[in-house]
């Protein structure tokens, strides 16, 4: 069988079998996965995508999970989650921030060092990997505008780097989305800054994302993006569907744009609301909401 045969080609590294993927998401939903291997460094995470294609076993990758939902039947093949590639140093005004760094972590050690750039990221929930996946961004400030290069790993295993402009960053796109590398090391271009100054800006912006966004609940984060004219959280709040609820799953109260477990939300919950959400929007409005947060997985196993 290929759990056992995964299991003693590659012993160094921690593998679960059939492990629920709610363990591992924000918004605590989602079914297990076959397989999920933790690698601990790049060599590892190599051997895992090697494995994996020599074997021809689907395979998925998975960061902070942050602005995620997986299905609840779960993702067939091996999952990789990344949160243990986690180091992060600097070198004179470049900071070098492995796959699974947290991006609010990394914010803090650029803060410790008086670097600034990545304020608009400091209350950000997710992983490096993930947010120069989908180049995050929130209070005008998006990873492109500071991101100077990234290591990453090719389907096929070979190790590259694309500089700013190769990866083709657009609003929550950037080149990784269609060619599926894996982000390993993502290095940032800052610049000296007032520690006081850049302390005060983080702190505001954890202040504006405290009172408005509902933090206190499981959640995947913004789930749609934001249409072109429009705001997303106004458009939903006009349609009269704050407090809409399926099962576990609610569109916030607090903020509109955001869809919160409120008690036992199973994955199959969050994508009905999300799916009359968007009906809803497009009778009242014509406007058609694009998700921002990935959705993978099987609907049932």
């Amino acid at each position: 069988m290929i759990d056992d045969k995964i299991l003693n080609e590659l012993p160094q590294i921690e593998i679960l079998k059939d492990e629920p993927l709610a363990h591992y998401t924000n918004t605590k939903t989602g079914g297990p996965a076959d397989l999920i291997a933790f690698p601990k460094n790049i060599a590892e995470t190599q051997a895992l995508v090697f494995f994996a294609k020599e074997n021809e076993l689907p395979l998925t990758i998975i960061g902070n999970a942050s602005n995620l939902i997986v299905k609840d039947g779960g993702i067939r093949g091996l999952v990789i989650i990344l949160t243990k590639l986690a180091e992060v140093k600097v070198e004179n005004d470049l900071l070098f921030a492995s796959a699974g760094a947290s991006l609010i972590e990394t914010t803090e050690i650029a803060y410790q060092h008086g670097l600034t750039g990545l304020e608009f990221a400091a209350g950000i929930p997710g992983s490096i990997g993930g947010a120069v996946f989908m180049n995050a961004g929130a209070y005008d400030g998006e990873i492109k505008d500071v991101l100077a290069k990234v290591k990453v790993l090719t389907p096929t295993g070979e190790i590259k780097e694309y500089s700013n402009e190769e990866l083709e960053f657009g609003y929550r796109t950037s080149r990784l989305q269609t060619e599926h590398d894996i982000v390993l090391e993502a290095v940032f271009a800052l610049k000296q800054g007032d520690k006081t100054v850049i302390r005060e800006r983080m702190d505001e912006l954890n202040f504006l994302r405290a009172s408005k966004q509902p933090l206190e609940y499981p959640s995947c984060g913004s789930v749609f993006k934001r249409p072109v004219g429009h705001f997303t959280g106004k458009l939903i709040h006009d349609s009269g569907l704050q407090g809409f609820t399926i099962g576990g799953a609610q569109v916030s109260k607090k903020h509109a744009g955001f869809i919160v477990n409120i008690g036992a939300a199973t994955a199959t919950d969050y994508l009905a609301v999300i799916k009359h959400v968007q009906q809803v929007v497009f009778e009242k409005f014509g406007v058609k909401l694009e998700t921002e947060v990935r959705i993978i997985g099987t609907d049932g196993k």
